[in-house]
């Protein structure tokens, strides 16, 4: 069941905690709820791709096995922009107040399948597909956290063009808080499943001592190469079935969503030529790279109201991670709920009442804000 608290108190390492097909990465200290990098290299690996011949899923709309509206699988895609020359996947769905969906490591807009078609009764919904995930292209740029802060950022200003409240899951979290600092003019709220992220002191800069010839001639290309070795090997396990499920189950409490269609919307991104070499760089120059991106100096700079949803079962990221951020920040409100790393998808009814009715509440102080 659902129990909501609000919480008034006072900056997050991108624990993108979700080794989970769907979220993210912790690159942080471990602890009982949070993985290690390596471990986040095994399994949240599985996430990142995975293609395997997925059954052929009807393209129309039909309620799931729970009788819950479900957005349609399209093998296509719904909706593409163009963003600094790449093509980028959304979805928009319904007419009011605007809501963007931001999915974790490894997933996609269809992640959101349950909560679109609910959402979208009372506001308009876009889901976005961050770059290199999902049916986005697979760039083969420098993957940075700041990468899709911008994408959403821009994506807000073109496409949605007036404030909205921006929801994340995991890695989709982290993204959602550092957008919202850098647009709070067009950003009324945001709404955190089991987000990436971790406190820590973000001020601290690492120090690099300059490499020896041996260094860079030698170790760093051999280092590159063993690596590459490394993740290749983890990238083609995780393409394997039994791999995928195992994953998906380890973060679901109740798997009884872990079917076909979750399973084909991960797997299918993988498929593209260069998901490999976006894998890479992903776990070379991204999720090894979070100390200076901290919950702390981005919970520091927001100014508007904050939701936790979060699936308290989550083998991840637990409830201290919720509790902290609350206590940290003033404007937030929290609901635990029985649940693992992904609650939008594994109760999407709670999740969607929850979301709906603090929106609700948001109604007077954010017409305030845009009056």
């Amino acid at each position: 069941m659902a129990s909501s608290t609000s919480t008034l108190s006072p900056s997050f390492r991108l624990h993108l905690t979700k080794t989970t097909l769907v979220a993210p990465l912790s690159l942080c200290q471990r602890s009982k709820c949070e993985m290690s990098r390596r471990t986040f290299a095994v399994k949240g690996i599985v996430a990142s791709g995975a293609s395997v011949a997925a059954s052929t899923l009807a393209a129309e709309a039909k309620p799931s096995s729970k009788g819950f509206e479900r957005l349609p699988y399209k093998p296509e895609g719904y909706n593409y922009w163009t963003w600094r020359g790449h093509k980028i996947h959304y979805v928009v769905q319904g007419e009011g107040s605007p809501i963007l969906l931001i999915h974790g490591f490894g997933a996609s807009a269809f992640h959101w399948r349950y909560n679109i078609p609910e959402l979208a009764k009372k506001h308009k919904v876009y889901a976005l597909d961050l770059i290199g995930f999902g049916w986005s292209d697979k760039a083969l740029i420098e993957y940075d956290a700041m990468v899709w802060r911008d994408q959403v950022v821009d994506f807000v200003q073109e496409i949605v063009k007036e404030p909205t409240i921006l929801v994340g899951n995991s890695l989709g979290g982290f993204t959602a808080l550092v957008a919202a600092t850098g647009l709070p003019e067009l950003v009324n709220g945001v709404a955190l499943l089991n987000s990436a992220g971790q406190f820590g002191d973000g001020r601290r800069e690492s120090k690099t001592s300059e490499e020896t010839p041996l260094q860079k001639l030698v170790l760093k290309p051999l280092k590159e190469v063993f690596q590459r070795v490394v993740l290749g090997f983890l990238f083609w396990q995780a393409k394997q079935p039994a791999r995928i499920l195992s994953v998906l189950k380890s973060v679901y409490i109740n798997s009884s969503n872990v079917d076909d269609y979750l399973v084909e919307s991960i797997t299918r991104p993988a498929q593209d030529p260069n998901a490999g070499e976006v894998y890479y760089r992903l776990m070379t120059r991204f999720m090894m790279n979070q100390s200076k991106y901290t919950l702390d100096a981005v919970l520091s700079e927001l100014s508007c109201p904050l939701l936790l949803l979060w699936g308290d079962l989550d083998p991840w990221v637990g409830p201290a991670k919720a509790n902290r951020i609350k206590e940290f920040y003033p404007k937030t409100t929290l609901v635990n709920l029985q649940a693992g790393h992904c609650p939008h998808d594994e109760i999407p009814e709670l999740v969607n009442k929850a979301l709906l009715d603090w929106l609700t509440s948001l109604t007077p102080e954010v017409s305030l804000q845009t009056v």
